[in-house]
């Protein structure tokens, strides 16, 4: 499993020109599954995002998490985290999981933030082609794999 997290000032997901998901302050986590994952990814991944220490406190040190800012968090999915371009141009996405697994397991993603980590949790729609829109801040991002 792997994970592009970006600490957002706000950031939004549209399909098809309407507006799916959007959040204010928290992070942007693009997400991506692998063939080997499983719910003890799914439990790492969640824990280490929602305790991410990269939020500045009030003397300006990155020392707190999204929970401790009371921020959101919004996962979209993301096989091209997988994507291998070492040879010739264009990527290879063998190592990315197939949708009929991979889709559970980014729903656990969103479900063990949520539920288990009590975070507000936006989502992208699994397979759609979406728009991205973002406003990094700082910028900071960070790159988890499990």
């Amino acid at each position: 499993m792997r994970a592009i997290i970006q600490r957002v000032h706000k950031a939004s997901v549209t399909v098809e020109g309407t507006t799916v998901a959007a959040i204010e302050r928290g992070l942007l986590v693009l997400l991506g599954i692998t063939h080997t994952d499983t719910q003890s990814h799914v439990e790492w991944m969640a824990h280490k995002i929602a305790h991410l220490r990269i939020f500045s406190d009030d003397d300006g040190k990155m020392n707190h998490s999204v929970k401790d800012i009371d921020g959101a968090v919004l996962v979209v999915s993301n096989f091209t985290l997988y994507g291998d371009a070492k040879k010739g141009f264009r990527p290879s996405y063998i190592d990315a999981a197939r949708p009929e697994m991979a889709e559970p397991l980014y729903e656990a993603v969103c479900k063990e933030l949520s539920e288990q980590h009590q975070i507000p949790v936006k989502k992208g729609i699994f397979g759609a082609m979406m728009d991205v829109a973002l406003v990094n801040d700082g910028p900071v991002t960070i790159t988890l794999e499990k």
